[in-house]
């Protein structure tokens, strides 16, 4: 058993506070439910029995509660809303329509719970303009830049439907997704990337500091010096010699580098490397195919149109190279074909895919079956990446160890060329 500290709204709107000891958090929520609460946050509680003075009370325990749900929730006040306030907003909003609160109450609730100043500011213009009569969608369409075509798409169709909290249930699991899909290949690229920053500390540190103390052995030898220790006997006294300059080199190409990537220029060359890439290339592409499949799934599986539904997951693609592909697609159904007929004219589908729309276009369940593509593409990127990275890892290892092997080995040699002077 353990103590979990709540955050719950009551019939009224009100926002309710309080510990509950369970043995876990799906226990609290039950609880919550029967008290005809409807949950909102749940948290480990552990650390109240410090805040709380001894033989502390319910009202005091609550207060110790509410501090500590405060303090986890206060972790970032400042800075501008993000992907993961749109995602802690959703799911909160779907839970208190769900809960039969009316949107007005709910945006105030939410105003209420809200850490951030942004968020804060954000939320209230949103319910200024509700209550002026404006639909969510449209109150949202200030503030296309943070929710996009594809969430204020989804609000939209909740509206016409009549199940917002249904469909705000559902936004809520498809950002959740592509936020783990997003995560996960982030976290797949950590190690290789601490691996050389290892590499490129250990090179710096033998060339800076270990190289120049030979030096001296080696200075009386001349041309009977070793090639290869004397390559990296001037490696090495270039880098101790000139190292700001050679650091602000490379700090200035790393510079224009980035700024030329993010160019439409550079981003374009990037992108068209990437796809033609033996391994990664393959994988960029699922990635890609995947956010667009389950984009356009929920989308058709909330009422949005199919050529509304089109042109919106063709905007959730990063990738300039794979969106101009899908973007053939939307021209040929408007004019009439069938989906299966567009997506052959490009190059960017296998035939798994084309064969599922097939099925989904004949069965009236196309939503449904570009969801389940979603599912298998989403599998075969995370295998991929494990694939990918039992391959870069012993690479990028090896490379380090023949690195630093060779200075090592080019050292050796010119002490034994000393040993067979002195003979």
């Amino acid at each position: 058993m353990a103590d979990f500290a709540w955050h719950a709204i009551n019939a009224s709107g009100e926002q309710v506070r309080g510990t509950f000891q369970a043995p876990s958090v799906a226990a609290v929520q039950k609880h919550l439910r029967a008290q005809r609460l409807t949950p909102v946050r749940i948290v480990d509680a552990a650390d109240a029995a410090a805040l709380m003075p001894t033989g502390g009370k319910a009202d005091k325990k609550a207060d110790a509660a509410n501090a500590i749900v405060k303090a986890k929730a206060t972790k970032s006040q400042k800075g501008p809303a993000k992907a993961a306030d749109v995602l802690a907003m959703t799911s909160e909003l779907s839970i208190m329509l769900k809960a039969g609160l009316a949107l007005d109450n709910a945006l105030r609730v939410l105003i209420d719970m809200s850490y951030k100043d942004s968020m804060r500011e954000l939320l209230t213009g949103v319910l200024e303009a509700v209550k002026g009569g404006v639909p969510l969608s449209k109150a949202l369409m200030q503030h296309q830049e943070l929710f996009g075509d594809f969430y204020i798409n989804m609000v939209r169709s909740g509206e016409a439907s009549g199940q917002m909290s249904a469909v705000l249930g559902r936004l809520v699991e498809h950002l959740e997704r592509q936020r783990a899909l997003k995560e996960s290949v982030i976290s797949a690229t950590i190690y290789p990337m601490i691996l050389v920053a290892v590499a490129i500390l250990s090179l710096v540190a033998m060339l800076g500091f270990v190289v120049p103390q030979f030096e001296k052995l080696f200075t009386d030898m001349g041309d009977a010096l070793p090639t290869p220790t004397k390559i990296v006997m001037t490696i090495g006294q270039a880098f101790r010699k000139n190292g700001w300059i050679i650091l602000i080199v490379v700090a200035l190409a790393v510079y224009v580098l980035r700024r030329w990537f993010q160019s439409p220029k550079g981003r374009m060359w990037w992108q068209g490397v990437l796809l033609r890439m033996p391994v990664l290339g393959r994988l960029a592409l699922k990635y890609q195919l995947t956010l667009y499949s389950r984009s356009l799934g929920t989308l058709l599986g909330n009422g949005v149109p199919l050529l509304t539904a089109l042109h919106i997951a063709t905007d959730t693609v990063s990738n300039r190279i794979i969106q101009t592909e899908l973007a053939k697609i939307p021209p040929i159904v408007k004019e009439g074909g069938k989906m299966v007929q567009a997506m052959n004219t490009t190059t960017v589908f296998e035939p798994l895919a084309v064969n599922l729309v097939r099925v989904g276009e004949e069965t009236g369940r196309l939503g449904q079956m570009m969801l389940e593509l979603s599912n298998i593409l989403n599998r075969e990127v995370e295998t991929g990446i494990k694939r990918a990275l039992t391959m870069i890892e012993p690479v990028l290892i090896l490379v380090l160890g023949i690195l630093i092997a060779s200075i090592i080995v080019s050292i050796l040699m010119g002490i034994l060329s000393v040993n067979d002077l002195a003979v």
